[in-house]
């Protein structure tokens, strides 16, 4: 009798334990997750901060569009859970101990006002053009009007990746030099003469984007490679500081297979990823790998 009601104990005490990390695995997301950085960055991260919300009703997620130089000095002082970035990290960022994981490839479109001639250049005329050597229009197949270049502030991920994709760091001649995506589109959109660069998942109908060599920026160019101009857009992380439950979340969900859709309706082209399902936590073999039959076991005592 005193072994039956052992095995009963232990038994029993098993069933807790499993029943004990269902329940844990199913527990309800709460708190906040914050996010701070990357303007060009906001469709995409909106897009699936939004979904995650939906997901898990008692869970708040911000973002707050500062840029990605500030974005990631945010997520190195503590002050947000997760850095955003339109660039790779430099080796010293790396080095001072964060992380970067690609999340999606975005175009980087070259814009003009709509009623501009010019339709197509290539590499070479745009960096002639961003660092002076072109400054009139007609020298560059349009009308006989000076060129005004628009571009991003210092620190800017966009302005990183265009001009070392353009060989025009530090020699960019511009005219202004704007704090936000949405402001380089509505400063192109209100001069006929103006030239600027975008995130490709932000540009609107305000702008015409040209194409590059003769290629347009499009999802499928950036994602076979064909359309030169383009980046990475990285979350950022603290490489030995550990995520909240909630943020780490987030974080599983963004860079998993099922948020590509989201970030395809963007305009962006989301990284590879591995499935969500296949993250999910698998329950460790704590009793025998025959299924549990508790009543033959109970049964059986």
């Amino acid at each position: 009798m005193k072994k039956k009601t052992q095995k009963l104990i232990g038994l029993v005490m098993a069933v807790a334990v499993v029943a004990s990390m269902l329940a844990g695995c199913s527990q309800k997301l709460s708190g906040t997750v914050a996010t701070d950085g990357s303007t060009s960055m906001e469709k995409v991260i909106g897009a699936l901060g939004e979904a995650f919300m939906e997901q898990n009703d008692g869970v708040t997620f911000t973002y707050n569009p500062t840029g990605s130089g500030s974005g990631i000095k945010a997520v190195q002082e503590g002050r947000c859970d997760i850095g955003l970035s339109s660039r790779n990290l430099k080796d010293e960022e790396t080095a001072s101990g964060l992380t970067a994981t690609v999340l999606a490839y975005d175009g980087i479109a070259v814009i003009v006002h709509p009623d501009n001639p010019v339709a197509d250049l290539d590499v070479e005329t745009i960096a002639k053009l961003y660092t002076g050597e072109i400054t009139n229009w007609k020298d560059a197949g349009g009308s006989d009007a000076a060129v005004v270049l628009i571009g991003r502030e210092a620190g800017s991920g966009t302005r990183d990746g265009f001009e070392s994709i353009t060989g025009t760091e530090d020699a960019c001649q511009y005219r202004q030099e704007l704090t936000s995506t949405g402001d380089v589109i509505t400063a192109v959109s209100q001069n006929p003469d103006a030239i600027g660069y975008a995130s490709l998942a932000s540009v609107s109908d305000s702008v015409k984007a040209l194409t590059v060599g003769g290629v347009a920026p499009t999802e499928d160019t950036v994602k076979d490679g064909s359309y030169v101009i383009q980046r990475p857009f990285v979350l950022v992380t603290k490489t030995d500081a550990k995520l909240s439950e909630t943020a780490q979340a987030f974080f599983d969900f963004a860079t998993s297979a099922d948020a590509s859709d989201f970030i395809s309706k963007t305009g962006a082209v989301a990284a590879k990823s591995t499935p969500l399902v296949e993250r999910r936590l698998s329950l460790p073999p704590l009793l025998p790998i025959r299924r549990l039959n508790l009543w033959e076991n109970i049964n059986g005592l």
